[in-house]
């Protein structure tokens, strides 16, 4: 068996979009930088990355989350609740910050097409 190098694999989901550019605004918006815009668009933050498509199917945007693991959500919770998002995307009001049974602090954020984030407080050395 051939061995593979590995270390430097990225994995990038592919997001679904209802309306394309409402989506690329809303992403902007969060903080994500737009790295390409073109059939599909390329988002990043720090070393993570996913892909937004002009496809929809609403079951499966209603159903996929996304989770994004933050040093201080606080200051995201600040951030996220200063946009205005329901307001300026026609998106559920973000949940604030809530520790979970499963032992995360989670504030909740839903996508104009559906798309649910977790926003998590990343653990500190102390709680591992």
């Amino acid at each position: 068996m051939n061995k593979i190098s590995v270390g430097t694999e990225v994995m990038r989901p592919f997001l679904p979009s209802k309306d394309f550019d409402v989506s690329k605004r809303f992403y902007e918006a969060l903080g994500f930088s737009k790295v390409l815009d073109g059939e599909v668009a390329i988002f990043e933050m720090g070393s993570s990355s996913f892909i937004l498509q002009q496809y929809f199917q609403k079951e499966w945007a209603e159903n996929f989350m996304m989770q994004l693991m933050v040093d201080d959500l606080d200051s995201w919770w600040n951030h996220i609740s200063a946009l205005g998002l329901p307001t300026q995307f026609g998106v559920s009001p973000p949940k604030a910050p809530a520790m979970q049974p499963w032992g995360l602090r989670i504030a909740y954020v839903t996508d104009p097409s559906g798309v649910l984030w977790h926003v998590a407080q990343r653990p500190s050395s102390d709680d591992a």
